[in-house]
């Protein structure tokens, strides 16, 4: 198993981080401690949460992810398991977020609640990465950085992290901690794999040069990359034939996002690449995620134990040089031709 650590933290890490987003929904109590089960015998002990899961978020479902893991976290040695959480951002012109009616903020106030909550919910003293689900545009970031900082001292957690970041606002929050002395954020959670490397455009740089870690979530491109969409029937109950039939326009565009003729077309390529190389489409997606020096942990996700072994053959296989030129045209080809 190989142990990456997070940015400059203590936090040493499996290369594949267990996500939970669909925990309390799409999979029940029983299937979850299965995932969460052999994830762990498999020697993986980062497990990803959130205040806001389970997905698609709904008033009466918000919390039963963390619930849920709480349960199971009890079932283990607590320091042999590295728990991140996250608190939801503010409303944004797509989406309100159905937590504390929402008004949510990544103010102090917020922050206060929503990690007392977290921690009830997790049955835990602490939560070893603490992370803003996605920036506040109005909160400056010095009382987000404040607040964090509070929880740092007081114990109840180790460290912070951002998710669904830019350079702009990494960089301004990292520059921010520096001038005030306070705790920084050691890791950014945005989407990142073979349908989407804009990573690459400046936020690798800035990751490198700060050693602050990716962590990489949907490697798989929300079950796009797995093939599923190529073919002639799609189920009527995955991820992105659910969101097409949602009323919000912003959530078909969405799901257009990740499902359109170039991702489709890029993703053939992909299944063909994979054969050449005698591994699945799964396992060539989680490799690249987690390919990277600026990569701590890729989070996969599962609704059922029996999707995660593809997924964890990305231990053992490697992206070398060849693969990865290959890999490069492919992107270039179709997904950005003018790049």
């Amino acid at each position: 198993m190989e142990y990456r650590y997070i940015g400059k933290t203590g936090l040493r890490v499996s290369s594949i981080c267990m996500g939970t987003m669909t925990f309390g929904s799409s999979t029940d109590k029983v299937e979850a401690f299965k995932i969460l089960d052999m994830a762990y015998d498999r020697g993986i002990n980062f497990f990803d949460t959130a205040e806001l899961y389970p997905v698609s978020p709904k008033k009466e479902t918000i919390g039963n992810t963390e619930i849920i893991v709480g349960e199971w976290l009890k079932t283990k040695p607590r320091d042999s398991v590295i728990i991140a959480s996250k608190i939801a951002g503010a409303a944004s012109g797509w989406f309100v977020p159905p937590v504390r009616h929402g008004l949510t903020a990544i103010d102090s106030f917020h922050i206060k609640r929503a990690i007392e909550d977290s921690l009830r919910r997790l049955q835990t003293e602490y939560i070893d990465l603490y992370q803003m689900h996605w920036p506040d545009t109005i909160v400056p970031i010095e009382e987000s950085l404040k607040a964090f900082d509070e929880l740092v001292k007081e114990g109840k957690v180790r460290y912070i992290g951002t998710s669904n970041d830019s350079a702009y606002g990494l960089t301004k929050a990292n520059e921010t901690s520096k001038n005030k002395n306070l705790a920084r954020f050691e890791s950014i959670q945005n989407n990142f794999s073979l349908l989407n490397p804009r990573f690459f455009d400046e936020l690798a740089n800035v990751c490198r040069r700060e050693n602050i870690s990716l962590l990489p979530y949907s490697p798989m491109a929300g079950g796009v990359l797995s093939g599923k969409y190529n073919n002639d029937f799609v189920s009527d109950d995955v991820r992105f034939s659910i969101y097409l039939k949602e009323k919000s326009k912003r959530v078909q565009a969405m799901a257009h996002r990740f499902v359109n003729s170039k991702t489709l077309e890029a993703t053939s390529k992909y299944i063909e690449l994979a054969k050449e190389y005698g591994v699945s489409p799964v396992t060539l997606a989680v490799s690249y995620s987690k390919h990277f020096d600026f990569v701590a942990s890729t989070i996969i996700g599962a609704r059922k134990h029996e999707q995660l072994e593809e997924s964890f053959k990305a231990f053992d296989f490697k992206i070398d040089d060849e693969l990865l030129k290959k890999i490069e045209v492919i992107q270039k080809e179709i997904l950005y031709p003018m790049g």
